[in-house]
């Protein structure tokens, strides 16, 4: 078992080999941030879509990071996307990002 923390180490790397990708490529660095807001919601046990009759700690969250993968999912698949839609989704995984590294460190399971 690796050591407390060490996730959120590799979240905080990633996040940072990231930043001038949303800034220069936002459209093309949504499915990086996609992967790592996914691997952080797993390492923190959040389901990553929402399922009927199931109950989640955190709904907003999950329902956040369904609508940024969904615009995500549109891009990667060659579809037309609108720009706003693609400024919403950068936006909703920087939230998702801060308040998943927020919850405190993780029990190692990278």
């Amino acid at each position: 078992m690796l050591e407390p923390g060490v996730d959120e180490h590799l979240w905080i790397s990633t996040y940072e080999a990231l930043e001038d990708d949303v800034r220069t490529s936002p459209a093309e660095a949504l499915s990086d941030l996609d992967e790592l807001v996914s691997s952080m919601m797993e390492a923190r046990g959040l389901p990553l879509e929402e399922r009927e009759g199931e109950n989640t700690s955190e709904p907003e969250t999950v329902r956040q990071f369904t609508e940024a993968r969904r615009v995500t999912r549109q891009i990667d698949a060659g579809d037309a996307y609108d720009p706003g839609d693609v400024a919403n989704a950068v936006d909703a995984y920087r939230s998702l990002y801060d308040h998943l590294l927020n919850l405190g460190p993780t029990s190692g399971t990278v």
